[in-house]
């Protein structure tokens, strides 16, 4: 082949090349994301046409109460509070890398600090009806680059029904990990650094939590709520301990729970 020619080739061989690698698919980008809800639960779903992005509002469909219900993060990031009282209220834009994006708006409560490190599954936010709401969901999406996504949990697409009642969605999210799940109570708890009182706080807990755990130990004895005693939980997704007058348990030492 003459030099000229083989030339040609090569660089149409390598300008091909390059656009098979510059162009990735927003599938490859996607974290796998899971429901945005406490795993077991039962959730049905809809979409209203008004929604300016690909939003889908969920509430409980498996008998329990929908306010109150913890808000969990459906793939890991880093979580940044917001408030629009005219419009999404208390919210939670978690931002997972690689122009991957996900909105949980509505809150009652945060759940974690703003620029918080947080986990798949990790609870955020509390489930509520704060902003332009006319009752208490979960309105959630998924966003690269900007844009609203349609929305894909597991992997699978969702569909976008026009109420609720016809589709469903039982949640896997949180349902592995170490720990021992107990839920908190009370709000404004603080977590802090070690099991002292003048240790420094790493995230307050905005209202009752669902936490995960993973030791026990003593530490400053606390007087609140009319209880006293010495006890604090080291908890899984905070990274810190809180005293267990909080943990909704009438022992003051978890049962079946290790010493730290």
């Amino acid at each position: 082949m003459p030099p000229r020619k083989l030339l040609a080739v090569l660089a149409a061989l390598l300008l091909g090349a390059a656009t098979l690698v510059a162009v990735p698919t927003q599938a490859q980008a996607a974290p796998n994301f899971k429901a945005p809800f406490p795993c077991g639960q039962r959730w049905t779903y809809s979409h209203h046409s008004q929604e300016v992005r690909r939003a889908l509002d969920f509430i409980r469909s498996d008998g329990g109460t929908t306010n109150g219900t913890p808000v969990l993060a459906s793939a890991g990031g880093t979580a940044y509070r917001f408030s629009q009282p005219g419009g999404a209220g208390n919210y939670i834009a978690v931002e997972h890398g690689g122009g991957w994006k996900t909105y949980y708006f509505h809150l009652s409560a945060y759940s974690v600090a703003n620029g918080q490190a947080v986990s798949q599954g990790q609870q955020i936010g509390v489930t509520g009806s704060t902003g332009a709401s006319s009752g208490p969901h979960i309105h959630y999406e998924q966003l690269y680059n900007g844009v609203g996504q349609n929305i894909v949990i597991n992997g699978s697409g969702l569909a976008y029904p026009g109420s609720y009642g016809s589709h469903h969605l039982t949640s896997d999210n949180g349902c592995g990990g170490p720990g021992k799940q107990f839920r908190t109570w009370g709000s404004g708890i603080n977590v802090r650094s070690q099991p002292r009182l003048n240790a420094s706080i790493v995230t307050t807990l905005g209202g009752p939590t669902t936490v995960y755990v993973l030791c026990q130990t003593q530490g400053d004895t606390v007087t609140a709520e009319g209880y006293s005693h010495n006890w604090w939980s080291k908890l899984r997704d905070q990274n810190g301990f809180m005293t267990n007058i909080y943990i909704d348990h009438p022992d003051a030492r978890l049962p079946g729970v290790d010493l730290c």
